[in-house]
């Protein structure tokens, strides 16, 4: 793939990304319920249950796919085992946790540039957890050590690693066509997680 980022009219791949995603960020963030008044503790420990049910599928997809380009640190950047954390902390056992629903109709990782777009979703879900970690400890009295670790799944680092990422996002060189590719499986990712907490019913 070669270089086009600095040619004339040509978006970064973050541009592109914040431009592709945006209503799709928009409208699911509208349906989640963690500022809803109706949220309760069974409610929360389904959406902890529905977002295993993503995330594990998906975060094997994408390390099993061996196209992630270099430098994307999957040991310090997995998220999957801090769910099961809080999954082990709200009560579940692993005979439980093995019997949850997961998503089968997953976004295809094809390309090096697939895997970007989805990489993308899940490291920027991060930044919102900060706000929503602080809502759930005020609200159920959840934190770290009781279910709610994922919402804080970078504690204090998280700034930093957000910052990291757009900089090794950066560093690649994707030409138009890879760009579009990445732009397609961050919808692709966005609108699966959507409808699979839809199913799960746990959104509003």
């Amino acid at each position: 793939m070669h270089s086009q980022a600095h040619d004339v009219g040509v978006p970064s791949l973050l541009e592109a990304l914040r431009t592709g995603t945006g209503l799709l960020h928009v409208a699911l963030e509208k349906r989640l319920p963690f500022f809803s008044e109706r949220l309760d503790t069974v409610w929360y420990q389904r959406l902890l249950q529905a977002y295993y049910g993503f995330y594990g599928p998906m975060e094997a997809a994408l390390y099993d796919s061996g196209l992630i380009p270099d430098g994307f640190d999957q040991v310090l950047r997995v998220k999957t085992p801090t769910l099961v954390n809080d999954l082990h902390a709200l009560g579940l056992d692993d005979h439980a946790i093995g019997a949850l629903p997961v998503c089968s109709e997953l976004p295809t990782f094809d390309t090096p540039a697939a895997c970007l777009g989805a990489l993308y979703v899940l490291e920027g879900a991060t930044l919102g957890g900060q706000v929503l970690r602080r809502e759930m400890a005020q609200r159920l009295n959840v934190d770290a050590d009781n279910g709610g670790a994922f919402l804080n799944v970078y504690g204090a680092e998280t700034g930093r690693r957000w910052k990291d990422f757009l900089d090794y996002l950066g560093s690649l060189p994707l030409d138009a066509p890879a760009k579009q590719r990445a732009v397609e499986a961050a919808c692709s990712t966005f609108s699966g997680f959507e409808q699979w907490l839809q199913g799960q019913e746990v959104l509003l």
